[in-house]
């Protein structure tokens, strides 16, 4: 029998225990190293950290960079949700109903002596609480894309059997929860069963008896004996007063956010939006007032000649008294007023921090307790840019309020206008031209999918006959659809150039905004208001999805 070496036993143990160890301790080290990187890695999030990335979500319908920009950017209520709807403040409005109808019968005809016959409806009584719920009745069938608020008790028309009346409400594809007003003529006859109907209803704005009195102001200047031109108005409904800080010592006790002007001024108004609602982020973040600058330059993009327009106010675009509601601001001007005034009287000036890069982050200003963060954008773009105090780490700090940003009631005035004249009972079509039409490289059949006959032949196949059909569009020529008019009630923008002409409401809301100056209708002005009518139409054709093979950002993008 062979013998075995009983020195070979120790070692080839030792030798076992050695690589177990030494695999047992690299295992170790892996976990632990894992371990670590698990609990210090953050993932990047498009939600906090990627300010592209909300870029594109925001913007996603127009050009997703900042460097061409003739879209209409969104705005608040274009986001807002149905449960932030639900807690706004005309929440407890409640709309007209078949249900509220029936009770307002049940307490009208608990109230009304029996009659043996129709002798108190020969002559129509506008303020019978009967003919106002004969008209509730009539509009809830008529308008089925309409909530409505409230009424008025009608008045008398122009003849006997008539009466006017006024409403408030809201169009159903609108996320904001303002109200629009409305006021009708309806002539009345007697129906089988003695009670009042509706034998003719007149169109949008036609009860001018009902219409409410306007605040007149008077204005001295040049062409004022322009008969054409209407006096000065004002609409008590839009409050667009600048906020007063009130005393010097009001003055003093806050804390305000100021930005100087940076390269974002001139640019489009996505990019403008995007850091203006940055400023506004931090201040809300830092606990303090943003001081804001009214005068906007529109970009050349949106008129014709390509110059920028300086001088533009923020409210001809946006909803100034909404964002007053929902954020701590003040104005530039009056800030700096009483800023030097305080420093004039006082030997102890306010207490200013001048931040001079975007690399100071808010976070780093969080504890700060100057009266005034200034910061400050002297540099090149786009190291200038409001933005970027909103990029990197920050972004998992600062929220955009987009909620306190709508667009100008004066402007949805006009869609509203627009969309009442054709009884909110439309289709709608997009045709996008201009300079996309014209490049054949990026999209090479655009310009013979939007022709004339090419849109007859695509149309007819997804409009009704005769229905009315709203153009959107950048094409300059006004004839250009007239062989639509063959198949359809055509309306486009430029029909409707009365509501914005030196008669209007807006024409003279706007001039009195602008201390007596009339203001042009400018480009962007006119696709806001493209763009929402077209928002509404019952059936909406696309450019890049019904009409075109063509990608909505050139060839080879879809």
């Amino acid at each position: 029998m062979k013998e075995t070496n009983p020195a070979a036993d120790p070692i080839g143990q030792n030798l076992i225990k050695l690589i177990s160890n030494v695999c047992f301790s690299v295992f170790v080290f892996s976990v632990l190293i894992f371990t670590v990187i698990a609990i210090t890695y953050q993932p990047p999030d498009p939600w906090l950290e990627s300010a592209p990335a909300l870029t594109k979500l925001f913007t996603q319908t127009e050009n997703a960079t900042f460097k061409i920009d003739d879209t209409v950017a969104k705005t608040g209520e274009d986001l807002q949700t149905e449960t932030a709807r639900a807690v706004s403040p005309t929440a407890d409005t409640k709309p007209i109903t078949d249900e509220v109808i029936k009770k307002e019968e049940e307490e009208v005809s608990n109230m009304t002596l029996k009659s043996s016959g129709c002798e108190d409806l020969e002559v129509v009584n506008c303020s019978d609480p009967r003919v106002l719920i004969t008209i509730e009745k009539f509009n809830l069938r008529l308008f089925k894309s309409i909530v409505f608020l409230d009424y008025q008790t009608p008045v008398n028309g122009s003849k006997q059997d008539e009466c006017d009346v006024s409403w408030r409400f809201r169009n159903k594809k609108e996320k904001s929860w303002r109200k629009y007003r409305d006021f009708r003529r309806f002539k009345f006859a007697i129906g089988d069963n003695c009670s009042y109907k509706i034998v003719h209803a007149g169109g949008w704005h036609s009860g001018i008896n009902a219409r409410r009195m306007r605040i007149r102001v008077n204005s001295t200047r040049s062409g004022g004996k322009n008969p054409r031109v209407a006096p000065l108005v004002r609409d008590d409904e839009i409050n667009d007063t600048i906020p007063s800080l009130g005393s010097e010592t009001n003055f003093r006790k806050g804390k305000y956010l100021y930005y100087s002007r940076g390269g974002d001024y001139c640019k489009g108004m996505n990019q403008y939006m995007w850091s203006f609602l940055c400023g506004l982020g931090e201040a809300m973040y830092l606990n303090r007032t943003f001081v804001m600058d009214l005068s906007i330059c529109l970009s050349g993009n949106y008129n014709p000649d390509g110059k920028d327009q300086e001088g533009k106010d923020f409210r001809f675009y946006f909803d100034f008294e909404h964002l007053k509601e929902e954020a701590s601001i003040v104005e530039e001007g009056e800030f700096l007023r009483d800023w030097k005034k305080w420093d004039r009287s006082h030997k102890k000036k306010v207490p200013v921090k001048k931040v001079v890069t975007h690399k100071m982050t808010p976070m780093q200003l969080r504890k700060d307790r100057s009266t005034i963060i200034w910061r400050q954008f002297d540099g090149q773009e786009p190291e200038n840019y409001w933005y970027r105090v909103c990029e990197g780490q920050a972004a998992k700090y600062i929220q955009r309020p987009w909620y306190a940003l709508w667009k100008s009631k004066r402007l949805m005035n006009i869609v509203t206008d627009i969309s009442g004249r054709m009884d909110w009972d439309f289709d709608a079509v997009h045709v996008i031209r201009g300079e996309k039409a014209q490049n054949k490289e990026l999209w090479p059949h655009l310009d013979a999918d939007t022709s004339p006959d090419a849109l007859v032949a695509k149309l007819q196949g997804m409009i009704q006959p005769w229905r009315n059909l709203y153009i959107a569009t950048n094409e300059p020529f006004y004839n250009y659809f007239d062989k639509l008019r063959s198949h359809f009630k055509v309306h486009l923008i430029d029909d409707y150039k009365e509501l914005w002409g030196n008669t209007s409401d807006w024409y003279n809301e706007t001039t009195l905004l602008n201390n007596g100056r009339p203001v042009e209708f400018d480009g962007y002005m006119r696709v806001a208001v493209d763009t929402e009518v077209l928002y509404r139409g019952k059936t909406r054709v696309e450019t890049f999805y019904n009409l075109t093979s063509d990608c909505k950002d050139g060839i080879n993008t879809c």
